[in-house]
């Protein structure tokens, strides 16, 4: 396979890869609205920075309160249905 090939190759893997990441977080946010939970309105609802990179995502009181629940559950994953009893700390 030519240099040229091979370029080609990583870079479409490298594409699939940060869509299949993309994906995940789009459909933890549709999962959100379609339960009814109005605080999801897009990745700084529970993060720090607008679009947050997947080893270094910086969480803010909701996310953090996520990761919680998910040590808490012994989960896998962040399941955004607890969102449901999610209440923010008083200001």
């Amino acid at each position: 396979m030519t240099s040229a090939r091979w370029t080609t190759a990583a870079a479409c893997a490298g594409l699939l890869l940060w869509a299949a990441n993309a994906q995940a977080d789009v459909a933890m946010q549709k999962k959100a609205k379609e339960l009814g939970i109005t605080s999801v309105q897009n990745c700084q609802s529970c993060h720090v920075d607008k679009m947050p990179k997947k080893d270094s995502a910086k969480v803010n009181e909701m996310g953090q309160w996520l990761v919680d629940q998910k040590e808490a559950r012994k989960a896998k994953e962040v399941d955004v249905a607890w969102l449901k009893e999610y209440k923010p700390k008083a200001k």
